[in-house]
């Protein structure tokens, strides 16, 4: 791979890896998804650290679980569950438009529904 898209790649993966462990300690803000981009953007950059964050102890079981069984941990379901419920409700206090308050909480609503529907992981 030549060395800009190298660069870039290397780029998306420490800004992702640096947004997922913000989440860690900031209530509305996710974490594995961002882990989920960062191993995969460093797998094509920086193999070595993409093995650390699978390796990882906080970060490191997520991720394991969806590459291997593209499964989610019920206590991240029931996170996400809560965090989507309360943006809906943010968004029909807040949205006037009424086609743009149904839209986006709709799409919430169906994310929030393939999210509950992933397997759990296997013990």
């Amino acid at each position: 791979m030549s060395s800009i898209p190298r660069l870039a790649f290397l780029l998306i993966a420490w800004l992702s890896f640096g947004l997922g462990v913000i989440g860690v300690f900031v209530p509305l803000m996710p974490t594995t998804c961002f882990m989920l981009l960062a191993v995969w953007s460093a797998s094509k950059a920086s193999p070595n650290f993409a093995r650390w964050i699978r390796e990882h102890p906080r970060f490191g079981p997520a991720v394991l679980a969806w590459e291997g069984e593209r499964a989610i941990p019920r206590h991240a379901k029931q996170l996400a569950a809560g965090m989507l419920a309360l943006s809906m409700l943010v968004l029909a206090l807040t949205v006037s438009l009424l086609w743009l308050k149904l839209a986006l909480i709709g799409g919430l609503a169906l994310l929030g529904a393939w999210i509950v529907t992933r397997p759990e992981p296997a013990l």
